[in-house]
């Protein structure tokens, strides 16, 4: 229904507009060439306006997740010239550089502080807009009138993303709980609302899972038990309908639940588009996963004691790791560009190849081995990363807030905190960046 709108409402404008060329109210025509043709222009185009003096008619504002308060880097924000399609749900290649839907009139990036202005915005009441990181959409309508050759500022409640299905688009997710860790917590920190959280049974957004953690919903929610993990990965074909694949440490590898056939299968699903997120023992898929995955080569293991609390360092030698070390201090996440205090660090991995982004790590530690705390790599690791269409991420740290997945929690009793800690917005930051498209981060220039 919302297409169907805009289509309308997009057709009544373009109506309006090309039967009137001095809609820019300078005599060019409104569409800003000068030469006042109006059948030259399209639907939004033609609300476009010359400004003197080199002016712009613009919006802006802050793109937060979706509590609002968290501001987000490398969102497309866009006027869409005609209907937004539907997105696709599943494990689908995602690469940057594809044009987003509904033929954007102008659009822009956030940048490492979430801001964004749109400039040469058509001049027009109830312009639409849209909010896009890879499956997080929102299509909003800017409520109040844009005035021509000057900035239209949007308020929070305009340019956060959904926290429900009825406000826009959410990535279908699988999220399997574990003893160790408590992501799901995070899930709800970030502003999901409990309503988009059921079993895999049930019509959420985020799909529930038991690893060894939190096995069901308490009475509030309805008490439904999830499935276990098992049965999430142990066929490609159960994991396909996930954007978006999250394992929280269940304490241990567990590698019984993980036989070659499911590590073979969580392959097969990020070679097609999934996204994967790992967290702390879930190594096991990266160092065991099959011939001739490649991804063993990606890590250099070395299973040592915890660090305990470190100040670990930013990889900032790319772009996505300049850009996260310069939000974090934006985020109130660093006091030190490059830096991050980290609590309960593990120690699971020592290296990685040239083929995996690194981007936290120590150089020394108690050990007396280096560690990398988070890395990332685009798959099928077997053909050129131009072709590649999905991704696996691995935090060796776990969550560490005081929440609490324990097996004999209900959820969402273990989600006792609220406000994010340094090492949690640098999960948010992936969180989003797992959702992003595939390819060359073009949002951010060091």
């Amino acid at each position: 229904m919302r297409a169907s709108w805009l289509a309308v409402s997009l057709f009544a404008l373009a109506a309006a507009a090309c039967g009137d060329t001095d809609v820019g109210g300078d005599g060019d025509g409104g569409n800003g060439d000068g030469g006042g043709n109006a059948d030259a222009c399209v639907g939004l185009e033609c609300f476009q306006v010359s400004c003197p003096g080199g002016g712009t008619t613009s919006v802006s504002g802050t793109v937060y997740a979706p509590n609002g308060t968290l501001p987000l880097y490398n969102v497309i924000v866009y006027v869409p010239n005609s209907a937004v399609e539907p997105l696709p749900v599943g494990a689908t290649c995602d690469r940057c550089g594809q044009a987003p839907s509904g033929n954007p009139v102008v659009q822009a990036i956030t940048d490492t502080q979430g801001r964004f202005v749109l400039e040469n915005v058509p001049v027009t009441d109830n312009l639409p807009l849209v909010l896009q990181v890879g499956k997080w959409r929102r299509q909003v309508t800017i409520p109040t009138a844009v005035a021509s050759c000057t900035d239209t500022p949007l308020d929070a409640a305009v340019t956060r993303l959904p926290r429900n299905q009825s406000e826009g688009d959410i990535p279908q997710m699988a999220l399997t709980t574990g003893s160790a860790d408590a992501l799901e917590c995070l899930l709800r920190k970030i502003g999901l609302d409990d309503s988009e959280f059921t079993t895999s049974s049930g019509s959420g957004r985020v799909h529930l899972f038991t690893g060894n953690g939190t096995p069901a919903f308490n009475a509030t929610l309805g008490g439904a038990t999830f499935a276990n993990a098992t049965t999430l990965w142990d066929t490609t074909a159960h994991l396909m309908p996930y954007d978006v694949t999250f394992l929280s440490c269940e304490g241990g590898q567990r590698t019984g639940t993980k036989p070659t056939e499911s590590r073979q299968a969580l392959s097969d699903y990020t070679n097609v588009g999934g996204r994967v997120f790992m967290s702390h023992w879930h190594n096991i898929w990266v160092e065991g996963a099959p011939a001739p995955t490649l991804w063993p080569a990606q890590v250099t293991p070395n299973h040592l004691p915890d660090l305990g609390n470190v100040t670990a360092d930013i990889n900032t030698g790319f772009a996505k790791g300049a850009a996260l070390a310069q939000w974090l201090m934006n985020v109130g996440g660093s006091t030190m560009l490059g830096k991050i205090a980290l609590t309960d660090t593990q120690h699971t991995v020592q290296a990685v190849a040239a083929t995996t982004e690194r981007w936290i790590s120590l150089a020394t530690t108690a050990n007396n081995q280096p560690s990398v705390q988070y890395y990332q790599f685009t798959t099928p690791l077997t053909v050129d990363e131009s072709q590649r269409c999905g991704k696996v991420v691995f935090s060796d740290i776990h969550v560490s807030t005081g929440d609490d997945s324990g097996s004999n929690l209900l959820f969402p009793n273990g989600c006792t905190t609220t406000g994010l800690t340094p090492q949690e917005k640098v999960l948010a930051f992936m969180i989003f960046d797992i959702a992003s498209c595939v390819g060359p981060d073009i949002g951010f220039n060091p």
